[in-house]
């Protein structure tokens, strides 16, 4: 049975909904962010970060403002792609 894709919706500064799969979590400085791809080519190919914070049982996704917490989780996730190519 294959797993079904987490879609996550958002809505941008216009007031549209873009819809997101879920591609990867990972945790820098005990933060967890979310790895996200557009579902809609039109949106392009680009991974989206957000960061990830729990309310109750629920998850919400929130943009980085922090332009120093952006890159560090950005380079994060660059390093995790050049140990995935050398393997």
């Amino acid at each position: 049975m294959a797993e079904e894709d987490q879609i996550i919706e958002t809505i941008d500064e216009n007031g549209n909904v873009i819809k997101f799969e879920l591609y990867d979590i990972v945790e820098v400085d005990e933060q967890e962010y979310a790895l996200l791809l557009p579902v809609d080519e039109e949106e392009g190919d680009e991974v989206v970060l957000m960061k990830l914070t729990k309310d109750g049982e629920d998850y919400l996704f929130e943009t980085i403002d922090d332009d120093a917490e952006f890159d560090r989780v950005a380079a994060y996730v660059e390093n995790m792609d050049d140990e995935d190519e050398e393997e």
